[in-house]
């Protein structure tokens, strides 16, 4: 970062859990607005679309900044913090541009608006925002192309994309797999999509669980830690 190299990367890490549950009763009984499970391989319960089309109309709805909504003043602090807030436009600076390689007329429509995420026994507040475009109209005859052009994931990956990626790779130390990729449905009208975080893997030691966020130069160690861990979570209240 002081070299210039990436302005945003988003790092992740593997932590080793421990459940009392098949990751398809984990499955079952997790609530989010996007959830997988893969033969007994993974499951993710993810909170973040990837990318939504509808008649010809592209959105996509990039998240960064989280906190924990039982802090006092939650809501105004991740707002106030000048990290967040930089880590955030950086995101969506990228993404709107990544939508004007497919799309026409791209705009944020909302930025940097409140969800709450249920985190299992605590709840996350997470910022978000509503980038739009316009798709030609036959659009559907080319949805490989528009999936490969905006891939991976910029809220996953980091500013600029192709550099950070490779910056990843180098420093990560292990294989993300499905992790931080995306799933969906297509329907030949329609698509919906999100992105592979919130995610548990079944390796022969156990179940892993594949957590991160995004660290920008003014990050700090410990503060950005505990971000990673406060994403380590079951959205559920008991299994």
């Amino acid at each position: 970062m002081l070299a210039g190299n990436t302005y945003l990367l988003n790092l992740t890490f593997p932590t080793q859990i421990t459940v009392n549950a098949t990751l398809f009763d984990i499955f079952l009984a997790s609530q989010a607005p996007f959830k997988l499970y893969f033969k007994e391989q993974f499951v993710t319960f993810s909170p973040e679309r990837f990318i939504q089309i509808t008649d010809n109309i592209i959105k996509t709805y990039p998240m960064k900044g989280t906190i924990d909504a039982a802090i006092p003043q939650a809501m105004e602090k991740i707002l106030a913090n000048s990290k967040e807030q930089a880590e955030h436009t950086m995101v969506v600076d990228l993404l709107r541009n990544d939508l004007s390689i497919v799309a026409k007329r791209v705009a944020v429509n909302r930025f940097r608006y409140i969800e709450k995420i249920n985190a299992g026994h605590k709840q996350l507040l997470q910022t978000s925002s509503e980038i739009t475009g316009i798709l030609p109209c036959h659009w559907y005859s080319e949805i490989g192309d528009i999936l490969c052009a905006l891939l991976p994931a910029g809220s996953i990956s980091g500013v600029p994309k192709k550099k950070t990626v490779e910056i990843i790779h180098a420093i990560e130390g292990y294989k993300r797999g499905f992790f931080t990729g995306v799933f969906g449905y297509f329907d030949g009208k329609q698509l919906d999509s999100a992105i592979m975080i919130r995610f548990i893997e079944q390796q022969k030691l156990g179940f892993i669980y594949k957590s991160g966020g995004g660290i920008t130069i003014d990050s700090q160690v410990n503060i950005e830690y505990h971000e990673m861990l406060n994403k380590v979570y079951i959205p559920v209240d008991r299994i």
